[in-house]
Formats: C-alpha cells, sequence, structure tokens
C-alpha cells in the first residue's frame, strides 16, 4: 500500500510549494499557527481550482477545545456547505464532549451536512483530547468517516507510536490512521515502521520574508510576531518526506 503525504496549509503560497513537493492531499487551513481554522471560502474556490491533488477543507470555527455549542454547529454546517459547493473533495473535522467523548450527536450533523455534497470526513486531532482511544475510534468508524489523524495521544507522533501501532491493529483496515504532529523525514521511517501508519501528516513550515521595502512601526499582531516575515511550506521539507515515503 503506498504512502499517503497530506500537507496543511494556510494559503496558496504553500499549495504550489506543497504539490511541488509531492503532497498527495492538502489539508486547507487558516491560521495553522492555532492549529488550523476554516480557511476563507476565496481559498476554498481558489484552492479547488487549482490544485492538482484532493483538497480537504478544515472545519474549526475558532481556536481552543472541540466542544461546540448550537451558534458552532451552524456555522460549521454552513462552512461544509461551503466547502461542498467549491467542489473540494473532503473535510477534516471532530467534536468531543466535555467528559472526552466523541459527540456523536454533533459529528452526526456534521458528517450528514458532508454527505450531501459526497465529501470525505477525517476526524482530526480531537481525539487525542478523548479519554478512551479504543472507544472513541470505534465511533468514529461508525460515523462513516475515512481516517482518523492523530499524534497516539502524545506531544508528538513519534513518542506516540506505541498508541499508533494499537490504533492501526483495532482499525483493521476499515478506517485509515494517519500520524501527524511534528513529523518530519527525520522520523517518518520510525513511524512507518514502528508505528505501522500508511499515511502522514505535516506543515513542513518555514518562513520567507516578506517583499515590503517599507517598514512602518506599526504592529497588527501580538509584539512577538514579525509582521514581515511570511510563513510557508518548504518544498524541500516535502520532497524530502516524500522520498522515505517511496521506500514503502
Amino acid at each position: 500500500m503506498p504512502v499517503e503525504i497530506e500537507v496543511c496549509i494556510d494559503n496558496m503560497e504553500s499549495l504550489h510549494h506543497a504539490i511541488h513537493g509531492g503532497a498527495d492531499r492538502i489539508e486547507l487551513c487558516s491560521s495553522l499557527a492555532l492549529g488550523g481554522l476554516t480557511p476563507s471560502v476565496g481559498l476554498m474556490k481558489r484552492a479547488a481550482k487549482v490544485s492538482t491533488v484532493p483538497v480537504y477543507a478544515m472545519i474549526r470555527p475558532r481556536q481552543g477545545d472541540f466542544i461546540f455549542d448550537q451558534d458552532d454547529i451552524e456555522c460549521m454546517i454552513d462552512d461544509i456547505h461551503a466547502a461542498g459547493q467549491a467542489k473540494l473533495q473532503g473535510v477534516v473535522l471532530g467534536a468531543i464532549t466535555a467528559g472526552g467523548e466523541v459527540d456523536m450527536s454533533t459529528m452526526k450533523k456534521l458528517v450528514d451536512a458532508a454527505n450531501q455534497y459526497h465529501l470525505g470526513v477525517t476526524f482530526h486531532r480531537a481525539i487525542d483530547q478523548c479519554k478512551d482511544y479504543k472507544s472513541s475510534l470505534e465511533a468514529i468508524i461508525s460515523l462513516g468517516c475515512e481516517r482518523v489523524l492523530t499524534s497516539g495521544l502524545a506531544a508528538t507522533a513519534e513518542q506516540g507510536i506505541e498508541i499508533l501501532n494499537s490504533m492501526v491493529n483495532l482499525a483493521n483496515n476499515r478506517i485509515d490512521i494517519m500520524a501527524g504532529a511534528g513529523v518530519n523525514a527525520n522520523n517518518a521511517r520510525k513511524l512507518l515502521l514502528q508505528g505501522c501508519v500508511h499515511a502522514l501528516h505535516l506543515s513542513g513550515k518555514s518562513t520567507r520574508k516578506s517583499n515590503m521595502k517599507f517598514r512602518s512601526q506599526a504592529q497588527m499582531g501580538k509584539a512577538e510576531l514579525d509582521d514581515y516575515i511570511v510563513p510557508i511550506t518548504d518544498t524541500s521539507k516535502i520532497q524530502a518526506i516524500k522520498a522515505v515515503a517511496q521506500e514503502f
């Protein structure tokens, strides 16, 4: 089974870099620095128009936890409709309860909305905040999701290899287990061998200098953030992990 490489991005420049580097699928977001939020409708439409690989939109209306109230849910459903109308291939989402279980009521509403457009569904790293990954995985499978993005409940996928391996065995080919969080060319081989996964998720983060020649003293956000540095995907990082993946 060929190894899939999914690259998460939050701008069009990174989309081109990711595809050039060999990405098999794109996770389209805004605000990767916050863990990834829902991209704009314009970004969805443009990505759908130019991408040569499948694009899945993150559906996450705010930063923070994955407990969503009715306003959040309505926003998420509208955003799923936007992804479908933009002709994307899928969505990435997740909802859990305060007790650390999959919020089946909310998830059924979201999956039903995705099914209207035949969108694939990835359950994201909200599973890593669940109290029992085994029962959570079964719940996600019952919803008809295609895959789960997980670090194996650890800070990084490399640290979560034991749980990743357990998830793969529990899934038994009923759903794909995709390893994400701190994935790079240096640990990819270990994840593929010891974690037994066949899909890797990364951003391949880098930065470039702004093209601005004039420099203002005004600050657009937090003081520690440099407005004249642009975060982008590094093509060479994607190429490097793709080369590792092609060994399997």
